[in-house]
């Protein structure tokens, strides 16, 4: 059994308040578990306006399977994030 997770650190330049960045983030996290069927949360930077660190974990039989599935996430926040991804990490963790 394999768990991934990715972390992405997010700028949001567009943000004038934290109201408005947590609507943002809120939204991200919605869509990624409803597209991809993975746990998504805020992780870090929740009292920054424009900055945001977002978690997603996902697991599986097998590392192969649990790869492509987060490269398909990143290529998602990419194109659908209305703001910076300013870096992106991941892991597996075999248990």
């Amino acid at each position: 059994m394999v768990l991934a997770y990715a972390v992405f650190d997010l700028h949001l330049p567009g943000c004038r308040g934290l109201k408005e960045k947590r609507m943002i983030v809120r939204s991200l996290k919605s869509r990624l578990r409803n597209e991809f069927e993975v746990s998504a949360s805020e992780v870090g930077g929740q009292d920054l306006l424009q900055r945001a660190e977002l978690a997603v974990a996902a697991i599986g039989p097998d590392e192969k399977p649990l790869d492509a599935l987060l490269q398909n996430i990143l290529s998602f926040v990419e194109q659908n994030l209305d703001g910076e991804l300013l870096n992106y990490r991941n892991e597996f963790i075999h248990v």
